[in-house]
């Protein structure tokens, strides 16, 4: 069964909003990043690789977001271009900030971190006035990303565009994605991640992200049924609960839950997986798949993407993606 209805009549499939950054990811591998010299370029940050996710599956996407007045930013909106997706909402900082920069280190394929620069970055200068009511108009979906709430005046900006996307009934995904170096404290975060999930359709996370949004609440006992139950209580149609190595369970209004297995493969590096999993885990939604058959194809684009060097660069195509559901050995998780 599939919860989700979209509105057909729309030009884009998914438009997402948020942080647009730089990924330097370490070319030494198994070692840390005081030994690492070299690093490779690529587009990051969570909503513009599910973006490009999105568009490699060959869906029509768009961006909602910010970028520096430099080289680096004219990297990422000629990506974006490049692979196809809609940079119209994709405007240019000229207040003087910076590309955020994540350099990765990947000690070894279960131990790997991620070094943020993040002052002054450009997304979080996102203005409510760089959202555009009919531009959202145009998508089935939007995607929202949990590092636009962090900062004035990104923050207002996203949760312009949750309004505008309710009011439009524009299909709403919201992808937990905390990055606590981000934030001033956690009760701040969980104020203003439960604030927007309220607006949200479908809600995606892992059990610990979750658990940071209920700690105001005074939750004694982290319980997965009782998560889901709280946001149905809201808007929300979907709510999936990722466990690490031990899958992913999604739990749908009519009370029904669907657990997802893994593809084992030769891990290269822990990140990447939760935007690849939300890209086509989304494209699966939207085409059709019901809830159990998209979680299998978030799952197999995930160990795709944690097999390769980047994040972005690794995005499968349908093909691609298919052709691993077919072949590569799918294991079940109880």
């Amino acid at each position: 069964m599939n919860p989700l209805s979209f509105k057909q009549d729309r030009p884009l499939d998914v438009i997402a909003i948020g942080r647009l950054c730089i990924d330097l990811n370490a070319n030494e591998i198994n070692r840390p990043m005081e030994e690492t010299l070299t690093f490779t370029k690529y587009v990051g940050g969570s909503p513009a690789n599910i973006a490009i996710g999105s568009a490699r599956l060959g869906q029509k996407a768009g961006f909602i977001g910010k970028v520096s007045n430099d080289q680096m930013g004219r990297f990422i909106t000629d990506y974006l271009k490049k692979n196809k997706i809609d940079t119209s909402g994709v405007s240019v900082d000229q207040k003087g900030a910076v590309t955020g920069l994540a350099f990765t280190e990947i000690k070894s394929p279960d131990d790997c971190s991620i070094l943020m620069y993040r002052d002054n970055a450009a997304d979080l200068n996102l203005h409510p006035y760089d959202v555009d009511e009919d531009y959202i108009k145009q998508s089935k979906a939007l995607l929202v990303s949990g590092t636009a709430l962090a900062k004035s005046p990104s923050r207002e900006a996203a949760f312009l565009a949750l309004e505008y996307a309710v009011k439009n009934d524009v299909t709403v995904f919201f992808d937990l994605d905390y990055r606590p170096y981000t934030w001033t404290d956690e009760a701040e975060t969980a104020v203003y991640y439960n604030l927007a999930a309220e607006k949200c359709d479908v809600i995606m996370g892992t059990r610990e992200e979750f658990d940071m949004m209920e700690k105001l609440l005074n939750t004694v006992e982290s319980n997965d049924e009782d998560t889901a139950a709280r946001w149905f209580s809201r808007r929300a149609k979907l709510v999936v609960i990722k466990h690490g190595g031990a899958g992913s369970i999604a739990y749908t209004k009519d009370g029904e839950s669907h657990r997802s297995g893994i593809f084992p493969t030769t891990v290269l590096k822990t990140f990447g997986a939760g935007d690849s999993y939300a890209s086509a885990f989304i494209y699966g939604l939207m085409n059709g798949k019901d809830v159990s058959e998209a979680m299998k194809m978030g799952s197999a684009s995930a160990s795709i993407v944690i097999s390769r060097h980047s994040c972005s660069d690794a995005m499968p195509t349908t093909e691609e993606l298919m052709n691993y559901i077919e072949t590569a050995r799918y294991e079940t998780v109880q």
